[in-house]
């Protein structure tokens, strides 16, 4: 039976070994730019951004099939996972059923490998109106109202979230080379806020650095800044911190870790929601 786990971790690591940061992709979750059902119209989750990497339609075999179409000679599928609930007795309460999460896969194909097929799913209508400082500004300040989190600006080197303070510190905006940078830094804070225990309960009392805890919550809030910075359509080509040594620590905690690009997307993903007000 296939690991599913270590199948999305082995994916993850084969585009970071390529020198590509993959939760770093021009998809935008309610835009036009993500990849989407061509079932549904919906887009995909955080996780399955990944995996499928490049905008446009995915659909399987079988509804390619259905539709009349046919599947390019040489083409890939491409994974999309799920989580599937079964019902379980519960050992420790005899009588009662619990359920618990498993995670599956499906597979799928994108529109441009399939012949006699086009697309069907027009979504342009969903590109952002805001302008992208603005769209990034308006986000920031409903997050702030409705959480109550504090935001501090103060001339320094260090932007980091406290959660005995329920405060956030950035660098003055001016000290950054580019604007991208400076939501980036912002949505990275921000999504670390999500987690404290009035609101998604996510972050451990001690979380040291180089711990477990803290890589997997620094990952949660790399990707929640990454989609947060796409959402509002903002060139995230500078914000990118590609360095070899960026891309060989997610290496290490990854290979160490076959759960954890699956637990962090997902919270990730709360995250965003969260700050979006979804």
């Amino acid at each position: 039976m296939k690991d599913v786990y270590q199948e999305v971790t082995d994916r993850i690591i084969a585009q970071l070994e390529q020198g590509v940061i993959p939760w770093h992709k021009p998809w935008i979750i309610s835009g036009k730019a993500c990849a989407i059902s061509r079932s549904t119209g919906k887009p995909y989750s955080l996780l399955n951004q990944m995996l499928l990497g490049r905008p446009g339609e995915y659909a399987t075999f079988a509804q390619i099939q259905k539709e009349g179409g046919k599947i390019r000679k040489g083409a890939k599928a491409q994974m999309v996972v799920f989580w599937k609930w079964i019902e379980k007795e519960d050992d420790e309460n005899p009588g009662e059923v619990k359920k618990i999460p498993f995670l599956r896969y499906f597979n799928v194909f994108h529109i441009d490998d399939c012949e006699g097929l086009k697309p069907k799913h027009d979504t342009a209508a969903a590109a952002q109106i805001l302008q992208p400082d603005e769209a990034a500004s308006v986000i920031i300040t409903d997050y702030l109202t409705r959480s109550g989190v504090k935001l501090v600006h103060q001339e320094g080197d260090r932007a980091f979230y406290r959660p005995s303070t329920d405060t956030v510190t950035l660098p003055l905006m001016e000290q950054f080379k580019e604007l991208a940078e400076y939501y980036s830094t912002a949505f990275h804070e921000l999504t670390h806020s999500t987690g404290h225990s009035s609101r998604l309960d996510r972050l451990t009392k001690v979380a040291c650095f180089g711990s477990e805890d803290y890589s997997k919550e620094e990952l949660v809030a790399e990707i929640g800044a990454a989609a947060l910075v796409n959402h509002v359509g903002l060139e995230t080509a500078s914000s990118f911190r590609n360095s070899a040594a960026y891309v060989q620590s997610w290496l290490k905690a990854l290979r160490d870790d076959k759960r954890l690009i699956v637990s962090a997307a997902g919270q990730a993903e709360k995250a965003c929601s969260l700050i979006l007000n979804q």
